[in-house]
């Protein structure tokens, strides 16, 4: 699992989320709109929408804008028209990569993925191609400044989460995806700050890569993130922090 916690900690340190607000507003929205639309407008009978909500005030969203959204979703319009879909495929060296696109326009998406598959050393695949190589977890982040080792430990145990990792800057703790609110209410409830929590794709084993293969991979990555339509980039990479400064 340490591939994910030095992914998040690229994404951290380059301040993408403040240099790019109004991109990451525009993803949180349409996560929103799909969720509400496909799982209703109710955040407790709505584990998806709530994580999608309580992301977008974390990020200091306007509660308009997410009424909004979730209004968009449930009375039709242009909510109507959003669909999601996962493409599957290989970045350079192998490495398995899932995109999560919630978009308006597939036949737009699609290509657009394609492309930045091949033009970075990799090639997008069939539907299951590497789906199962991932596992989908609950995932909450906590600064390390809140808690040490042996206190998170005897927290998490009574908040019942499945295990924690070390994310360089902060904790990460795993939980199943059902029990995700809980165990963050759980958390919350010891007076213990949260940084994020959400759903996330674990990769069941890494593939460890290094050079001009890690260049590339971090290239593929960054271009998809940047693409509107994407939400979420997941793969099983693991490498040596050193060789990106």
């Amino acid at each position: 699992m340490a591939g994910h916690s030095k992914w998040a900690n690229i994404q951290h340190r380059k301040g993408r989320e403040d240099a790019k607000r109004g991109k990451l507003f525009t993803k949180l929205v349409r996560e929103i709109t799909v969720t509400a639309r496909t799982g209703g407008p109710d955040l407790d009978s709505n584990p998806r929408l709530r994580a999608a909500v309580t992301e977008a005030k974390k990020n200091s969203m306007p509660n308009d804008n997410i009424k909004r959204a979730i209004e968009k979703a449930t009375g039709g319009g242009d909510g109507s028209q959003l669909e999601e879909c996962t493409y599957e495929g290989y970045g350079a060296g192998g490495v398995a990569v899932l995109v999560e696109v919630v978009t308006d326009k597939k036949s737009r998406t699609t290509p657009e993925i394609r492309h930045a598959f091949s033009k970075y050393g990799g090639n997008m695949g069939e539907e299951g191609s590497v789906g199962w190589q991932f596992t989908k977890k609950g995932y909450i982040e906590i600064p390390k400044s809140a808690i040490d080792e042996d206190g998170l430990t005897m927290a998490i145990l009574e908040a019942g989460a499945d295990d924690y990792e070390d994310g360089g800057e902060n904790w990460g703790v795993l939980t199943d995806p059902a029990d995700l609110h809980t165990v963050r209410d759980a958390l919350e409830g010891q007076d213990l700050e949260i940084l994020s929590g959400k759903l996330v794709m674990i990769p069941n084993t890494e593939l460890t890569i290094t050079g001009d293969t890690l260049k590339k991979v971090m290239q593929l990555v960054e271009v998809l993130e940047d693409n509107d339509d994407v939400q979420n980039v997941w793969n099983n990479a693991d490498f040596d922090e050193a060789e990106l400064v």
